[in-house]
């Protein structure tokens, strides 16, 4: 069988998240080593660690069969590679910020303003369509600090929780873009690496069905079943098992956590007893 080259990140926060996508997904890499090239003990994958920026590249010329990337890193390269599948980790967003003590009166403040980015390209085609005219300053890494020490007016760049922006006294005016974790792929794959890739994206999306899903049990009267089942929202129809004890019943069935704490006051007044809530690792629709 084919075996199928990835691209992640080398380290940091998506590092993190797609190692620990690949392990829930069954996939056992060698451990123990930091490898360029890392091949995995029980699938037909081999890992390729690159920094984030040159994933979309790797991937586009062939080098990886497919990549996890974050979106802007992926807008901002522009390079011929397909979106596959949105993976909905590493979230983060692109902004415009400006120092906290300056008034912002709109898109126009930044007419002749000069700005510090790592993300030239997107933001040049926002400014084009905006119709502003500014000086975009390429800097590679802490973009941040560039209006502190007098190189920029104001900076684009990524935006997670907001406090590095306040840390260095500036504020976000203006979101350009919302980013998550993406799987790309090479145009182009032999018939058995588009195999492979169809099995672990089944892999995937087994292990993300179950996230923040429950399976949950309880006993209820039998003469208030038709009711309890009206108010659960869970996947088709539920399992309803009688019980020894005559007039009650074992009904399982899987619910959101978060619908579950919804409805728990509903499922007691209709006298449902003895809840079980368990994880789910993975689903398979």
């Amino acid at each position: 069988m084919s075996v199928l080259r990835i691209a992640v990140q080398a380290k940091g926060r998506l590092y993190d998240e797609t190692m620990a996508l690949l392990t829930e997904s069954g996939i056992k890499l060698e451990s123990g080593k930091r490898l360029l090239l890392l091949p995995a003990r029980n699938f037909p994958l081999e890992v390729l660690f690159l920094r984030d920026d040159d994933i979309p590249q790797s991937v586009a010329d062939g080098v990886a069969d497919i990549g996890i990337v974050g979106e802007n890193e992926y807008a901002e390269k522009k390079k011929n590679a397909l979106i596959t599948k949105r993976l909905g980790f590493s979230k983060c967003r692109l902004s415009l910020a400006i120092p906290k003590e300056k008034e912002y009166t709109g898109i126009e403040w930044f007419n002749g303003k000069v700005i510090a980015t790592s993300y030239p390209e997107i933001l040049k085609d926002f400014l084009a369509d905006k119709g502003v005219t500014a000086d975009i300053h390429v800097i590679t890494g802490s973009v941040e600090i560039a209006p502190g020490i007098g190189l920029a007016d104001a900076i684009f760049d990524i935006v997670s929780s907001g406090s590095t922006l306040v840390t260095n006294h500036l504020k976000e005016v203006e979101v350009l873009m919302k980013s998550e974790a993406l799987l790309i792929q090479h145009p182009v794959l032999s018939v058995e690496k588009q195999e492979v890739l169809n099995e672990l994206l089944f892999r995937i999306e087994s292990v993300q069905l179950a996230e923040d899903k429950k399976y949950v049990l309880m006993n209820v009267p039998t003469s208030k079943l038709d009711e309890i089942i009206e108010v659960l929202p869970g996947m088709k129809s539920p399992t309803v098992m009688p019980l020894v004890k005559e007039g009650w019943s074992s009904l399982h069935v899987v619910i959101g956590e978060k619908q579950f704490w919804d409805i728990i006051g509903k499922l007691k007044a209709l006298g449902a007893e003895g809840i079980l809530v368990l994880p789910i690792e993975k689903m398979i629709l």
